[in-house]
């Protein structure tokens, strides 16, 4: 009785100790992307409450308190005539999704996914199924079923924007593995608005 006892309680220290290391899992992402955006990302970028933007000085925004985006091409001239992406668009982008472990993503860096025809003859070239990935741009409903950090991301951009945007694992997949990428992964997604309709 008295191991049935002592497995017992580990069982619940284990739980427990679950319990604990799941509720610091969101906060600690949310630190490390800002730590990175704001450190190791080039250009460093501050938060958009705190950019001068009479200096054009480069910012990231937060949406749904755990999305990180930075619009590279902000400052550009015209851009704020561009069509803007809206809850009801439909959206078409060229992009790059890449599993976030809060260093920078280089050119050697491999996305979990993409659509960007740049990457077509490097992914031939490690013997993929040319079928596996459509390199076409991807056209997204945005009242549609699309991956909910992505939607943050998306929302207020402009026609013509490139776009990096970091997402915690809650705004991505989930606390579940999916396909290659493994439960709790923050990811990155890197996208060019190509159409607003």
């Amino acid at each position: 009785m008295k191991r049935l006892w002592s497995y017992a309680f580990v069982a619940l220290v284990a739980v427990c100790c679950l319990s604990c290391s799941d509720e610091e899992v969101l906060p600690n992402q949310r630190d490390k992307i800002v730590s990175f955006l704001t450190s190791s990302h080039a250009p460093a970028l501050v938060a958009e409450s705190d950019a001068d933007q009479e200096a054009q000085q480069a910012f990231y925004t937060v949406s749904g308190n755990t999305v990180y985006r930075y619009i590279d091409n902000y400052y550009a001239p015209g851009r704020d005539q561009k069509r803007v992406v809206e809850a009801s668009s439909k959206v078409t982008i060229t992009f790059r999704a890449y599993v976030f472990t809060f260093s920078t993503i280089t050119d050697s860096t491999f996305p979990y996914y993409s659509n960007d025809p740049l990457l077509r003859s490097a992914y031939l070239e490690l013997g993929l199924a040319e079928d596996a990935w459509s390199f076409e741009p991807l056209t997204l409903d945005m009242r549609g079923d699309i991956l909910k950090g992505l939607r943050y991301a998306l929302l207020g951009c402009r026609e013509g924007d490139e776009v990096e945007a970091y997402m915690t694992y809650n705004m991505a997949y989930g606390d579940a593995n999916f396909s290659t990428i493994p439960r709790e992964s923050p990811v990155a997604w890197f996208f060019t608005v190509e159409a607003v309709e």
